[in-house]
């Protein structure tokens, strides 16, 4: 199982990113996906998630500027990043609970990380 993360980049405080996440691999189903980042000196934190029934959960700092979706038949997870301030500057890592074809086993796997730059 691979994740593939994209849409990371440079922008302008204020603006807005859009990020993408596709799961490719030996999927039997997908419980959950999400986003976690990490910004310099700083630990590894929760964004958001979506379970497989859509239910979402956020970090409470971001709630109404961040949104995350999913589109079931492409195994993708999206992040829409609006009103982005230089606080979120951070490597963003795509996050997913997957179940395998292979004896149903169930696994979290993690994609290479995408920069996001917020530029003040």
């Amino acid at each position: 199982v691979q994740l593939q993360a994209s849409g990371g980049g440079l922008v302008q405080a204020g603006g807005s990113l859009r990020l993408s996440c596709a799961a490719s691999g030996s999927i039997f189903s997908i419980v959950s996906m999400g986003w976690y980042r990490q910004a310099p000196g700083k630990q590894r934190e929760m964004v958001a998630t979506i379970t497989s029934g859509g239910s979402t959960n956020y970090a409470d700092s971001l709630k109404g500027r961040f949104t995350i979706s999913r589109d079931g038949a492409k195994n993708t997870v999206y992040l829409q990043m609006d009103s982005l301030k230089p606080e979120d500057t951070a490597v963003y890592y795509c996050y997913a609970h997957i179940k395998r074809v292979v004896f149903r086993l169930e696994n979290d796997y993690w994609g290479q990380g995408t920069q996001v730059t917020v530029s003040s």
